[in-house]
């Protein structure tokens, strides 16, 4: 083969001294972040092909990215943010060089999840909007912010839904997030608690994060007969050193351990409605009086709630039906004093938030979603084979 007059064994040493020319002229000519970025270059190019050539890895290191890697950005943005942005991207890309249509898995969730997107939509729109003269509204990068969580989260639906078909990758998936899930349970809270400085070494999570985790190892150590005895065994033991460290060690953070509680006895009555009435009055007695004992310890921060959502009430009546926009209400909230104290504050309350930033209109959209996926839920639990997929 000839190339410009040389031929293929004689054009070889002149490409290898090319190439060293070029990558001396870079380590002397560039910067260090300029010389980090031709080394992140490549491993970012090698990560997008492997996403692209097998979307459920993407979504698999999605998912633990942001509980390993140390990268907080603007307005809260995490590693995880990013990749679930660039696997819509490249799924996005990849429909339209083939050009195919959006291949939507069909489901009756559809509609809902992107009724909520353009919901979302409209009241970013909204939210620049002056509602309150002479009074300056959020920051544009925190109304992003609040869309994009939207954005994110719908995207993420429709990723797994439509990428993930094979029961083999979802449960790969799932087991992943139990293993970094009980490592970061044993670094973050184990460890620290018998002296050893390991804390730092996995990144904060919020109340979310430990639901997920306690409903999914307990779901998959009662119903799993396919896993082996010592498996369910440790999935058990994760269990309860989670619930261990948000009752016993964080019993203040009360979203944390009432809500994986709720979590679990909700896994029990669907799987047997029997179970849930022979668990009834232990629940009930348990409700009593950890209620009791939390209205006495909580008095304050209940009562200031319920104001808070009294002054929500006037901020929403501003625009009830779709909202002021993301993050807005934040700022309007020192127009409404509190027991006396002109603050911003945050409602406590997701329902209320939804209200505030998008609307009677946007919870409508939400509440739907929800409806749907309890829906398809209850539906398939007697239609799932034996094993992982009946636990899940």
């Amino acid at each position: 083969m000839k190339f410009l007059g040389f031929s293929q064994p004689r054009l070889r040493p002149l490409l290898v001294i090319t190439e060293l020319l070029l990558i001396a002229a870079i380590a002397f000519m560039a910067s260090q972040r300029q010389l980090t970025l031709v080394l992140v270059l490549p491993l970012g190019i090698a990560l997008g092909l492997t996403f692209l050539r097998w979307p459920p890895v993407g979504l698999i290191v999605a998912s633990v990215a942001g509980l390993v890697v140390p990268f907080l950005g603007p307005s809260g943005l995490n590693v995880t943010m990013i990749l679930v942005a660039l696997l819509l991207g490249l799924w996005l890309l990849d429909l339209l060089v083939r050009q195919r249509p959006i291949p939507f898995a069909p489901s009756r969730t559809l509609w809902p999840l992107l009724s909520f997107v353009v919901i979302a939509a409209i009241s970013f729109g909204v939210g620049q909007l002056p509602w309150l003269t002479f009074h300056p509204h959020a920051p544009l990068g925190a109304q992003l912010a609040g869309l994009s969580i939207i954005v994110l989260s719908v995207g993420t639906f429709l990723l797994v839904a439509n990428q993930i078909r094979d029961l083999r990758w979802l449960s790969r998936l799932t087991w992943m997030f139990l293993a970094i899930g009980g490592l970061s349970v044993l670094v973050r809270s184990v460890l620290p608690a018998l002296g050893l400085p390991t804390r730092d070494l996995f990144q904060p999570v919020g109340t979310v994060f430990y639901v997920w985790l306690v409903g999914m190892a307990f779901s998959q150590a009662m119903f799993n007969q396919d896993l082996h005895r010592g498996w369910r065994l440790a999935l058990g033991g994760l269990v309860l050193a989670t619930l261990y460290f948000l009752f016993i060690v964080k019993f203040a953070d009360k979203s944390g351990w009432l809500t994986s509680f709720v979590c679990i006895a909700a896994i029990i009555v669907a799987r047997s409605w029997r179970a849930g009435l022979a668990l009834a009055p232990v629940a009930a007695l348990s409700a009593l009086y950890l209620w009791t004992g939390l209205v006495a310890t909580d008095e304050y921060s209940i009562s200031t709630r319920f104001d808070a959502w009294i002054i929500m009430g006037q901020i929403i009546k501003i625009n009830p039906l779709w909202g002021l926009g993301f993050a807005n209400y934040y700022w309007y909230t020192p127009l409404f004093p509190i027991r006396g104290y002109a603050v911003s504050f945050n409602s406590h309350n997701n329902y209320v938030d939804i209200v505030a930033q998008m609307g009677l209109v946007g919870l409508v959209c939400f509440l739907w979603l929800l409806c749907e996926i309890g829906r398809l839920g209850w539906g398939l639990r007697r239609h799932m084979p034996a094993g992982f997929a009946q636990a899940y």
